[in-house]
């Protein structure tokens, strides 16, 4: 009679904490179901293919890569250049320096001409 009992409480409790909520969330909640009620979001892309969207405000909004990428390939890539300029002594001033240099030159490329305002 305990086991059945017991197992009888375990069931019970399981499949209580497994039940969906069907309370909905309050509006400023990071998961109130925007897209549920409204669709989802349209996005539009420009020429050189960096996506943007048009907010409830009415102003447009935009995402795009943070240069990371180009940062790590510039700064490999000048502290290269930066080593090979660099003939006399040790070398590591001329590999610092244009590590430097190509991860900013990287960045700025990577991150290209378009503004998100």
């Amino acid at each position: 009679m305990k086991k059945a009992l017991s197992a009888a409480v375990i069931a019970a409790t399981m499949f209580t904490a497994t039940a969906p909520a069907f309370a909905r969330p309050p509006a400023w909640a990071p998961a109130h179901g925007y897209r549920d009620r409204h669709g989802d979001i349209d996005y539009r892309r420009t020429d050189n293919g960096i996506r943007y969207w048009e907010g409830q405000d009415g102003r447009y909004y935009c995402r795009r890569g943070d240069g990371t990428v180009g940062l790590l390939v510039g700064a490999a890539l000048g502290a290269l250049l930066g080593r090979a300029v660099d003939t006399r002594g040790e070398r590591a001033t001329g590999t610092i320096l244009g590590a430097a240099a190509g991860a900013l030159i990287g960045n700025e490329l990577a991150r290209g001409r378009t503004r998100c305002r």
